[in-house]
């Protein structure tokens, strides 16, 4: 979904719940991340693994200057043959420690052993973010939740499409002082014009 469609999506939007719902998650993942300089775990399900989200990400980190915002995908399959932003496996969730901040984006309840690592890894002292259901033990574990139960007007790709997009948008401000309206506008026929990103 690109800059425009998202656009679109919050006109539609506006007046419920859900763009201050994603602007407020996406924030605690900027801070998060930005107050530690980086270290952004990202993890699904064997089921459900946030590809999408990661490479949106990426995009965000690059648009708005945040290279904090760049996560590391972490794969439940994940195969040493595999490209390297690829190849991250689950034991990358037993090395998150203090500063580091984890997302756990499922579409249903997370089965018991990644439970326990994201237990293990919040006590290890990394921060936990969860974005799903809203359910069961994982959103206990979690220092922020954006819940999507079954049934909401939005799916869980839209709503990762709006957090992405906002973590992007809430860039902390560049030290060289306020920007003239013709830089914001350069910077936004960039942002409109670039080509697609390479597929994950």
């Amino acid at each position: 979904m690109d800059a425009v469609r998202v656009a679109l999506l919050r006109e539609v939007l506006a007046g419920t719940e859900w763009l201050g719902a994603t602007r407020r998650f996406a924030g605690a993942l900027r801070g998060s991340v930005v107050s530690h300089g980086g270290g952004l775990l990202l993890v699904g399900t064997p089921e459900y693994e946030p590809w999408h989200l990661a490479a949106h990400l990426v995009d965000e980190a690059a648009w708005s200057g945040t290279p904090e915002l760049a996560p590391t995908l972490v794969r439940h399959d994940a195969r040493p043959s595999d490209p390297a932003h690829l190849a991250v496996g689950l034991g990358r969730l037993e090395a998150a420690r203090r500063g580091e901040t984890l997302l756990v984006v499922t579409s249903a309840t997370p089965a018991a052993p990644l439970l326990e690592r994201v237990s293990d890894a919040r006590r290890a002292g990394a921060t936990v973010l969860s974005l799903g259901p809203g359910q069961g033990e994982l959103p206990s574990m979690a220092h922020e939740v954006l819940a999507v139960p079954d049934g909401s007007e939005l799916d869980l790709d839209t709503v990762q499409h709006l957090v992405s997009a906002a973590a992007g948008e809430n860039a902390l401000p560049t030290p060289r002082g306020r920007r003239r309206f013709r830089d914001r506008v350069a910077r936004l026929a960039e942002h409109l014009t670039a080509p697609p990103p390479a597929r994950w």
